[in-house]
């Protein structure tokens, strides 16, 4: 999945925060961006889907920073609930994509995400058949509708602004790739 539809799915975690404490939306929203995106910093340094990814090992900060934001709700600690469980999400839901690949539409590897715990590689389940593909956008738009009604200004803005991003991203995704092989 692309890194917007994870940063959408950051801020469907950061929804009810706002709408059930609206002093607290901002720093729900920084969490849900930085959480949701700051996984895939391993493009850029490590292996992607393996060094800042964590499916299992995630879970075991986000659970307990989620609860003590619940129960003491101040801007640092919904910052981090709200960031750890949105890395958690997006670590775990790599796997409903597909491998890690400059073209995974040609489905040459099944690696999806890597477990740190068991010491593997999940499989690829092709839900989402690639990153930027239609279905990947479908998941980005109604991840973020919710937090599109219940924020508004500067964060509503952002969230649209990213989502026209992945708009722009999802139709040239399959035209990209020579560009990205330059890159790589």
């Amino acid at each position: 999945m692309m890194v917007l539809t994870h940063i959408a799915v950051g801020f469907l975690l950061a929804a009810p925060v706002a709408a059930a404490q609206p002093a607290l939306g901002v720093p729900a929203a920084a969490g849900a961006l930085v959480g949701g995106g700051a996984p895939d910093i391993d493009l850029l340094v490590g292996t992607h889907r393996r060094t800042l990814h964590y499916p299992v090992l995630g879970w075991v900060g986000a659970v307990p920073a989620a609860v003590i934001a619940a129960v003491t709700p101040t801007a640092l600690t919904v910052f981090v609930g709200v960031g750890a469980a949105a890395a958690a999400v997006h670590s775990t839901s790599d796997v409903l994509g597909a491998g890690d690949e400059l073209r995974p539409w040609e489905r040459t590897t099944t690696a999806a995400v890597y477990d740190h715990h068991a010491g593997r590689w999940w499989r690829a389940r092709y839900v989402i058949p690639y990153d930027g593909s239609p279905a990947d956008l479908a998941v980005a738009a109604a991840a973020a509708a919710p937090a599109l009604v219940v924020y508004d200004g500067v964060v509503r803005w952002l969230l649209a602004a990213l989502l026209a991003l992945g708009a722009v991203y999802s139709l040239l995704r399959r035209r990209l790739v020579p560009y990205f092989e330059r890159v790589v």
